[in-house]
């Protein structure tokens, strides 16, 4: 069997080398050049360019209909509102930019195609075009990084909420721990030397106030409606802490302390009763029932957002976003680290 294919092999090598040569020995008895590309074949392309484009266009705006349904819901941020409306602005300007240029383009390859009377115009220079595309795109430009810079050093501002939570997100391969301040309101400091299996964020043990911390795994509750000051750590290699429904991401560096912060706007249920969310579940559950899969319902969730290992897709923790009330019922419930601290003067007399 594989002689014979061999064989095909080189009978179909020879039997094109004869074809080649058939063609090459009939071009030689025609009278014009069969290479030359006439009038008409221009005009043909040109034509075919104007074709292209109109099919073009509709595949694209038939993808933004088609896709459009899959894309994230509305943010669920005070900040991610701002957010939403810079992406849009940004999405619309680059969509109306793509199809103007688009469109010149492919006009511009009909209307000055080739053509044997035509002849071209000498055209070097000239100053009112080099303004208005360096002018133009200078000031679009200069629109999108102002208020981009605004919209930043609104979200990257320091916080003055008394009433805000204070939660730190402990990344290592691969999976999340979340830290509550305790009643004091503080976090604990830490020390990675202390790190062990029964201190598997690295606690500092000589520092009370990380006494009455609250350690949680695989889902972690914030309250709607205040603020939710994040303090990011890493143990091994960088991370980022990634939540796509807040408009929230920090990376977080082994050796160093990053923060975000927002404010949530809407509870996990809200969010499950909400059309839009509905119907994107309703969708993820018909797939999933295509694979044999159970249903799933909405929730929150913090991914990684940096390829940090073999597992990195495993790397996700459940966020709950409650009611003030639900929060603070879930909180009590929580067993703190050691107890509740002592108070500094207490510890001192001991």
């Amino acid at each position: 069997m594989t002689l014979l294919v061999l064989l095909a092999i080189i009978l179909l090598i020879i039997a094109g080398h004869q074809l080649l040569r058939i063609i090459e020995l009939s071009r030689g008895l025609k009278k014009s050049n069969e290479w030359r590309v006439s009038d008409n074949d221009n005009d043909m392309m040109g034509k075919a360019m104007l074709l292209f484009m109109v099919l073009f266009f509709a595949f694209f705006f038939w993808q933004a209909n088609r896709w459009n349904d899959n894309s994230l819901p509305a943010a669920s941020s005070e900040h991610g509102e701002k957010y939403d409306t810079l992406w849009d602005a940004n999405i619309y300007l680059i969509t109306f930019v793509f199809l103007i240029t688009n469109f010149f383009l492919f006009f511009y390859a009909y209307k000055y195609r080739g053509n044997t009377k035509a002849r071209a115009t000498y055209f070097p220079h000239d100053n009112r075009l080099e303004m208005a595309w360096t002018i133009v795109p200078a000031l679009v430009l200069a629109f999108v990084i102002i208020f981009g810079l605004k919209y930043w050093n609104e979200i990257m501002e320091e916080t003055t909420d008394a009433n805000k939570v204070t939660v730190e997100l402990y990344a290592k391969q691969f999976d999340w721990t979340a830290r509550y301040a305790g009643k004091d309101g503080k976090l604990g400091t830490s020390d990675f030397r202390q790190i062990s299996g029964s201190n598997s964020v690295g606690l500092d043990t000589t520092d009370v106030t990380g006494n009455d911390d609250i350690l949680v795994k695989n889902e972690f509750h914030i309250p709607v409606g205040r603020e939710i000051e994040f303090f990011m750590r890493s143990r091994d290699v960088i991370h980022s802490a990634y939540m796509p429904h807040f408009r929230a991401q920090m990376n977080c560096v082994p050796g160093m302390i990053t923060s975000f912060k927002f404010k949530p706007t809407k509870t996990t249920a809200e969010m499950r009763k909400d059309p839009y969310v509905i119907q994107l579940m309703d969708g993820i559950n018909k797939q999933r029932a295509k694979e044999n899969k159970e249903p799933v319902e909405f929730d929150y969730t913090l991914l990684c957002n940096k390829i940090c290992g073999a597992s990195h897709y495993n790397m996700q923790m459940t966020i709950v976003v409650d009611s003030d009330t639900d929060y603070k019922a879930w909180l009590a419930k929580q067993k703190p680290v050691k107890g509740a601290a002592e108070p500094a003067k207490e510890v001192a007399a001991k």
